[in-house]
C-alpha cells in the first residue's frame, strides 16, 4: 500500500491546476450545451462514455473491477452520492450562472473539514485552516445574499449548487473513512460513473427529457470533453489524489476552480459580475491559502 504524505508536493499541485482548470472550463461548458442537450440525459451520456472508457483502461492494464474485497457497499453509497451531486450540478445550471454554481458547489470543504476528523484522525485541522475554511464560508455568505438581491433571483439553482457540494463532501467522507481508501483509484472511480451512468437516464426519463443524439459538432465536441478529459481522465487523477495526500487539503485547494469558473463565465457566457461575486472569489482565494500553510 502506498504510504500517505502529510502535505501537498509539487506533483499534486501540479495535478491539481491542471484539474481546477479544466473543472473551472466544464461548469460553462455544460451550460453552453444545456440549450441543445438536455442536463441530466447530458450527465447520462457523458457517465455511460467514461464507464466505458475506464472499463477498457482497467482491461488494459489488468486492474480487477469485480474481485471481491469488502468494498462493495461503501462503494455503492460513494456512487449514489456522486449520482446525486452531478443531478444537482446539471439541474441547477438551468436556474444560475455557471460561475455562481461553481462558487456554491465548492462548498464541499466545509463537510470534509467538519465530518472527516471525528473518523480519520490524520486529518485534523489546525486553528489557521479553520480561520481558511470560515474565510471561504463567508464567500459563500456573500453570493447568496447577492444572487437573492439580483433582479433575476438565482436562488433555486445555487441551493442545487450547495447540495451538490455536500453531496460532493460526503463522497469524499465516504471514500477517506471507509475501506474504499484501501482500493485502487480506477475501481474507486467506477463505483462512481457505472452508478451515475444506471441512475441519471432514470431520473432523465423522470423529468421528461426529450432524448435525441442529432447533435451539432459543439455539442458532440462538448461531450466528448466533458467524458474523456472531465469524467475519464480528470476525475481518475482526483482519485489518485485521494489515495495520497490528506483530504481536507486537497478539497481545500481546488476553491481556485470558482475563480477559473468567474474567468470563464465572464469571457464566453458573458455572465455579469457583481461586487459581492468578486468578495466571494477574494475570501476563496484567501482561504486556500490559508488551509495549506505548513
Amino acid at each position: 500500500m502506498t504510504p500517505r504524505k502529510t502535505h501537498l508536493d509539487t506533483l499534486a499541485y501540479s495535478l491539481l491546476l491542471a484539474c481546477c482548470v479544466f473543472w473551472g472550463f466544464q461548469q460553462v461548458l455544460i451550460k453552453a450545451t444545456v440549450a441543445e442537450v438536455p442536463p441530466v440525459f447530458q450527465a447520462a451520456l457523458r457517465f455511460g462514455g467514461a464507464s466505458v472508457l475506464l472499463w477498457l483502461w482497467c482491461r488494459v492494464r489488468g486492474v480487477a473491477l469485480f474481485a471481491r474485497d469488502g468494498s462493495l457497499r461503501a462503494g455503492l453509497l460513494a456512487g449514489a452520492l456522486f449520482a446525486a451531486e452531478f443531478a444537482c450540478i446539471y439541474i441547477g445550471l438551468q436556474y444560475t450562472g455557471a460561475s455562481r454554481l461553481t462558487v456554491f458547489l465548492y462548498t464541499s470543504p466545509f463537510w470534509v473539514a467538519a465530518l472527516l476528523p471525528l473518523l480519520v484522525r490524520s486529518e485534523q485541522l489546525r486553528p489557521l485552516q479553520w480561520l481558511g475554511l470560515a474565510c471561504a464560508f463567508g464567500a459563500v455568505v456573500f453570493a447568496f445574499g447577492d444572487g437573492l438581491r439580483s433582479t433575476q433571483p438565482t436562488w433555486w439553482g445555487d441551493t442545487l449548487a450547495l447540495a451538490a457540494g455536500m453531496f460532493w463532501g460526503l463522497t469524499t467522507v465516504v471514500i477517506r473513512a471507509s475501506t474504499l481508501a484501501k482500493v485502487s483509484a480506477e475501481k474507486l472511480l467506477f463505483y462512481q460513473v457505472a452508478l451515475s451512468a444506471l441512475t441519471l437516464p432514470l431520473l432523465s426519463l423522470y423529468l421528461g427529457e426529450r432524448w435525441s443524439l442529432q447533435l451539432s459538432s459543439f455539442a458532440a465536441s462538448s461531450l466528448l470533453l466533458q467524458t474523456v478529459v472531465g469524467a475519464f481522465a480528470s476525475y481518475l487523477t482526483w482519485m489518485w489524489l485521494l489515495g495520497r495526500y490528506p483530504a481536507a487539503k486537497l478539497s481545500a485547494f481546488v476553491f481556485l476552480t470558482p475563480v477559473l469558473a468567474l474567468l470563464f463565465g465572464t469571457l464566453w457566457l458573458k455572465e455579469p459580475v457583481s461586487a459581492g461575486l468578486l468578495l466571494a472569489v477574494a475570501l476563496v482565494c484567501v482561504g486556500i491559502v490559508l488551509v495549506n500553510k505548513k
